[in-house]
């Protein structure tokens, strides 16, 4: 059997074995999108919603929920630690706007998937936070500070009796926040599908787009047909460059890796882990856990494979190949422990310049449009994209077409092969520098230099 991550083989096994629809013949829609996932979902129902007239069809080479929407930790984070690098980019009015927007759409997910009863485990019980060595613990300082100074901050520093609900003795320090949670990411894709389907979305799974030509109206090759649309949208994040080689230098495609325990709710009981709530740490790559409501413990690493070329290699269909580094984050964080590991998994990662996605009109043409460039923060951004995306394709929301992240001047990563070799070259400095950090030694001034080239790419900034 073809190997499948946890969250998706997970998913599936609770649906009918129902076959997916074939392309009718002589397809026409006014909005053809390509991608099944959070993004390619969210705009399509939020489409409907807003013009329910609106004949929309969606493509996915795979079946919903089997790229990266359905690999990703499932963490609900906002760009609240970001704020400091979000105002460089795009001003300090835009954003604060679009770190209201994400604090907002964490509840906003929540109710949508309570009105419309999708099972895909989604508690909002916040985020914590967490300095896991003394290095880390002011690193959220001025990203707090630049919220209270605006009024926004929502983030509390967690007294001894709090920093418990994190589990783990290694985070020494802390700020929690309620506008955060987990959800089990393809059952909520999965779940998706079904609204969008019931608004009379046509999905149409295992149908590969191949090219376009035209202008008004567009004609969609694929490996099914042709389809005929009057809009093109481009909503598949990590196989971006593969479809478009025009943005091959405006990404890195990074894994972050993920391993998920047998249940063992008792132990998770005693570790005061029963909860949904989110616990980063402060690290620039990453650890990332949270739990499931039937006793399981999920941990992530990020930055881990840089694939050459941004080539969307095997590597990410198959089990992790940093399992080693994988139970290094669980004994740092849970000394010790017997934790029966079930599956571990890649995922990919479209990581941007800014560290943050960016939308746009593809070759300045109105009616194609693109996303990319997520960056690891994906379940909460991509309901927010969906916002810029249906803004730009309907021309009825200015806020969200002139929040700052459309049609950016796109920075370039260096080509290849300096690329690669000099992300791994800085990511091996990184895990040195971390490495003396967690045990308290001196750090090499030469990783210290080489880490400060990483940017914006942390969950939190790293300077004001």
């Amino acid at each position: 059997m073809q190997f499948q991550p946890f969250w998706f083989d997970n998913a599936m096994q609770e649906e009918a074995n129902a076959l997916p629809l074939a392309l009718p013949t002589k397809h026409h829609c006014d909005v053809c999108i390509i991608g099944g996932g959070f993004t390619g979902l969210w705009t399509a129902i939020k489409l409907k919603q807003q013009q329910a007239n609106l004949k929309v069809t969606i493509i996915e080479k795979g079946f919903c929920g089997q790229g990266a929407s359905g690999r990703n930790g499932g963490a609900m984070l906002t760009w609240s630690t970001k704020l400091p690098s979000l105002s460089k980019l795009v001003g300090l009015e835009k954003a604060l706007f679009l770190v209201k927007e994400s604090e907002s759409a964490v509840h906003q997910i929540a109710e949508f998937v309570r009105q419309h009863g999708i099972d895909c485990d989604c508690r909002i019980d916040g985020c914590y936070y967490t300095a896991s060595n003394e290095a880390q613990k002011h690193l959220l300082t001025p990203a707090i500070k630049m919220l209270e100074d605006n009024n926004l901050n929502a983030w509390q520093h967690c007294d001894t009796q709090t920093l418990i609900n994190t589990g783990s003795a290694a985070n020494i320090s802390g700020h929690y926040s309620p506008h955060g949670g987990s959800i089990q990411p393809a059952k909520l894709v999965r779940g998706l599908k079904q609204v969008a389907e019931s608004l009379g979305v046509k999905i149409i799974e295992q149908c590969q787009y191949k090219a376009h030509s035209g202008q008004s109206p567009l004609n969609v090759e694929t490996n099914q047909g042709n389809i005929c649309a009057n809009h093109l949208v481009f909503a598949v994040n990590a196989w971006l460059p593969t479809l478009k080689p025009q943005f091959q230098r405006n990404i890195v495609l990074v894994s972050s890796d993920m391993a998920i325990t047998k249940p063992m709710p008792e132990t998770l009981a005693h570790l005061s882990l029963n909860h949904g709530a989110a616990i980063i740490d402060s690290r620039i790559f990453v650890n990332y856990y949270r739990t499931t409501t039937d006793g399981r413990l999920m941990l992530g690493k990020g930055g881990n494979y840089f694939s050459f070329a941004n080539r969307m290699s095997d590597k990410f269909e198959q089990p992790s190949r940093y399992q080693t580094l994988l139970n290094n984050s669980l004994s740092h964080f849970f000394p010790n422990h017997n934790f029966e590991i079930d599956r571990t998994w890649t995922g990919p990662s479209d990581r941007s310049v800014t560290g943050f996605p960016f939308f746009g009109h593809l070759n300045n043409q109105a009616n194609v449009i693109y996303a990319g460039g997520y960056s690891g923060n994906g379940v909460v951004q991509s309901f927010l994209g969906a916002n810029i995306l249906c803004a730009l394709i309907l021309k009825n929301a200015p806020v969200w077409q002139h929040c700052g992240l459309v049609n950016q001047a796109l920075d370039n990563f260096v080509v290849e092969p300096f690329r690669t070799v000099g992300a791994y070259l800085i990511r091996n400095a990184i895990r040195r520098k971390e490495r003396a950090e967690d045990n308290n030694t001196h750090v090499n001034q030469i990783d210290t230099y080489l880490a400060s080239f990483i940017g914006s790419a942390g969950k939190v900034d790293m300077k004001s």
